[in-house]
Parts: C-alpha cells; sequence; structure tokens
C-alpha cells in the first residue's frame, strides 16, 4: 500500500529540515554529553541523570525518524504553482463567520503542519476542505463534525 503523501508549503518544508538539522547535529551532542557526565557519576541503576539522558535520547531518535517519514514522502506546493484568485494550500484566508461576525484568519496547509492555534488549519479539516478552490466574496458551508452547518463569507485571499 502506497504511504500518504505529506503535503507541505515551502515554509513547513524548511522548518522540517532545520528541526531535523537541528536534532542530527546539536542536540544529539548534548544527549550525549548528559550520558557521558552520568555515566561518570558511578552505579546506573539508581542514577537519574542517566536515565533522563537516555530517555531523551530515545525521544530525540524518534522524533529524527518522524521528521525523516515525512520528508521521504513529502509533496511540497509553491506559491507560484496554485491559482493566486482561489484558496489552495499556502493560501493566507481572512473569513467571517456569518452567524457570529467575527472575523478570523487562516493559513491552510497540509495536515502536517496544521496548527490551529498557530493559525493554521489543515486543507483536510471540514474548514479547509470548504475553503479550498473558494474565491473571494464567495459564501461557504462547512459542515462540523456535529452536523451543523457554518457559513463563512470569504473576505480577502493572500498568497
Amino acid at each position: 500500500m502506497a504511504e500518504k503523501k505529506n503535503i507541505l508549503t515551502e515554509e513547513g518544508l524548511a522548518k522540517l529540515e532545520d528541526e531535523l538539522q537541528d536534532l542530527k547535529v546539536n542536540r544529539r551532542k548534548e544527549v550525549a554529553a548528559k550520558i557521558k557526565e552520568a555515566r561518570e557519576q558511578g552505579d546506573l541503576s539508581e542514577n537519574a541523570e542517566y536515565d533522563a539522558a537516555k530517555d531523551e535520547q530515545r525521544d530525540i531518535e524518534i522524533r529524527i525518524e518522524e521528521i525523516e517519514k515525512i520528508l521521504k514522502n513529502a509533496e511540497v506546493v509553491s506559491s507560484k504553482d496554485v491559482d493566486a484568485n482561489a484558496i489552495n494550500i499556502g493560501s493566507t484566508v481572512r473569513i467571517k463567520d456569518l452567524s457570529s461576525g467575527e472575523e478570523m484568519q487562516y493559513k491552510i496547509v497540509g495536515s502536517t503542519e496544521a496548527d490551529i492555534l498557530g493559525g493554521k488549519i489543515s486543507n483536510e479539516s471540514p474548514v479547509g476542505v470548504a475553503l479550498i478552490g473558494a474565491k473571494a466574496g464567495q459564501t461557504v458551508d462547512v459542515e462540523t463534525p456535529k452536523g451543523t452547518v457554518l457559513q463563512y463569507e470569504i473576505l480577502e485571499i493572500q498568497k
């Protein structure tokens, strides 16, 4: 079975590559030094610093493996390749909730980069699915997992 493509923006790709580089070059060395220092303290069976350093080392290796897997299956969406007048991955949109009048701004990203608190929503989320392909001035209906329908007016699209 083919693995799912990880859709990334150019910004998301650069961020993951930087994190991977930092983990491999800096964090591995820091943890190795902690382990060495803890070993020098003697009995490892009751050495909390050693256990903590080994746990940190394991977490770093797991994260390196995760990032490498994401990058292996990455599909980068370039802002140059998308229609500037329609919402796509990489677009920043300003929308208005028609029931509350609240305005919100989101960047549409792949699920790997999604961070609702950071203003980044996935193209696979209900709002993301409804917005993809829409144009400024349009109203879109978003069906939530609970079955309610929300209406959003698209105020502005930025690349």
